[in-house]
């Protein structure tokens, strides 16, 4: 047995291992990857600038007590202050799309060692040609908002990698506008860029022409009802344990799972929050349950501190007692790497083997409540360090999922003491110890 899991492991390790370090260092995946971790700032003013614009109160209440009191006063003072507390999130989630072009333009002229100014000069200026109307070159009085906020994302991104390598084919065949060597770099830059814009403007001005002669939308909304049917599918239950299954096989192995499926699932889960918090503040029914931290929060972020709850409860190995008084702070904040490191969970079935069961029946459970209407979805983006018990209630505003929370812990601790018990036993009689006798 054990033979046949080092062989498995060393498999595994020489061709999964290659293949998840070139995805990670995939040049566009990992532009899309930093670049929508440097828009989570973004998200998380826009999302409790709406909060404080919008405080979640239920028709009818009534100032029957402090509390309720103190939210209707609330309220009043946000109605009368709304034009003001919705400024950040006008500018941050209702231009989500700017921003992410941005970021990725950024990292990918960094990956190339690229000019990066007139790179971002460039893509921001094909952007938005490609979310303008006619009637905008005419009168340039407005952009449409719709294309330049979350809808917006998945032209952004195709977007911001085509101006790139278009810059990129014209610097690299020197099919540009070349100045004396004694011209300052600053000066000569913007030439340098002139040629491959002026190729930038004819086909994006051609491309964005056709979308609207055709479609009567913009080549950026054009992009999203491409890109929509994928983003929908990704977020059904299958699709969600499918990811989560593989996250957690390839962290079984040693491999940051995580990041691998980071690159698939961050944005489509920062769209969704985004237009989840788009259709609270207008009042309408939130269709994403797959959105903001969802999978994280009732994932690893409650699976470990389950693990580490059960470690306090019944270890009593050396190893383990001394992780339960060390990851305590960690685990909190959702840093578990002292407990998977510490334990390890790394090649330990009888950590890998609650960690799935746990993870597909929390998605599993949560994913049809949140169907049901039964706890309400994410449309708040918090910071990830948020411990998991007050992120659930700060992303949804429902107290609910506070409540499920618990459940969720307890079932978890329930489903893990088991086999706990048995890798505790089995590090005990490494340590000479029997477990009568520990």
């Amino acid at each position: 047995m054990a033979e046949g899991t080092a062989k498995l492991t060393d498999w595994i390790q020489a061709k999964v291992n290659p293949i998840a370090v070139k995805i990670g260092n995939q040049k566009y995946l990992a532009a899309i990857r930093d670049g929508m971790t440097a828009i989570i700032p973004l998200t998380i003013i826009g999302g409790f600038s709406i909060l404080l614009a919008s405080p979640p109160i239920p028709t009818g209440m009534k100032a029957t007590n402090f509390f309720f009191a103190f939210m209707l006063a609330w309220q009043k003072w946000a109605t009368a202050n709304a034009n003001v507390l919705m400024v950040p999130y006008n500018l941050t989630i209702g231009l989500l799309a700017p921003y992410v072009l941005v970021a990725i333009t950024y990292y990918l002229s960094k990956h190339y060692k690229m000019n990066l100014v007139t790179n971002l000069v460039s893509a921001l200026f094909a952007f938005f040609i490609a979310a303008s109307p006619s009637e905008t070159v005419k009168t340039i009085q407005y952009l449409p908002q719709a294309d330049l906020g979350a809808k917006g994302m998945f032209g952004a991104m195709l977007i911001a990698i085509a101006v790139v390598e278009i810059n990129r084919l014209f610097i690299t065949h020197h099919w540009t506008i070349k100045l004396p060597s004694s011209v300052p770099s600053g000066v000569a830059a913007p030439f340098e860029v002139l040629v491959p814009m002026v190729v930038t403007t004819v086909i994006f001005v051609a491309l964005n022409a056709i979308c609207v002669a055709t479609t009567q939308s913009y080549l950026v909304g054009v992009i999203y009802l491409v890109f929509a049917p994928f983003a929908n599918v990704s977020g059904t239950l299958p699709v969600i344990l499918l990811l989560a299954v593989l996250a957690k096989t390839l962290w079984f192995f040693g491999i940051h799972g995580d990041n691998m499926i980071g690159t698939i699932v961050t944005p489509i889960t920062t769209l969704n929050i985004a237009l989840n918090l788009k259709q609270y503040q207008a009042g309408h029914a939130m269709t994403h349950i797959f959105a903001g931290a969802f999978y994280s929060v009732w994932g690893g972020w409650i699976t470990y501190p389950a693990f580490l709850i059960a470690m306090i409860l019944i270890a009593r190995s050396a190893r383990l007692r001394s992780l339960s008084k060390l990851a305590p702070i960690g685990t909190l904040f959702n840093i578990n790497e002292p407990l998977i490191f510490g334990i390890p969970t790394v090649l330990n079935l009888w950590f890998f083997i609650p960690n799935i069961i746990c993870t597909v029946l929390n998605l599993t459970i949560v994913y049809f409540l949140t169907l049901a209407g039964v706890v309400g979805k994410f449309y708040i983006y918090t910071p990830w360090t948020t411990p998991g018990i007050l992120q659930v209630f700060l992303a949804s505003m429902d107290w609910r999922n506070v409540v499920l929370w618990i459940a969720i812990l307890i079932m978890d601790i329930l489903i893990s003491l088991p086999f706990i018990r048995i890798y505790d036993r089995s590090l005990q009689k490494e340590e000479g110890l029997t477990p009568e006798a520990a």
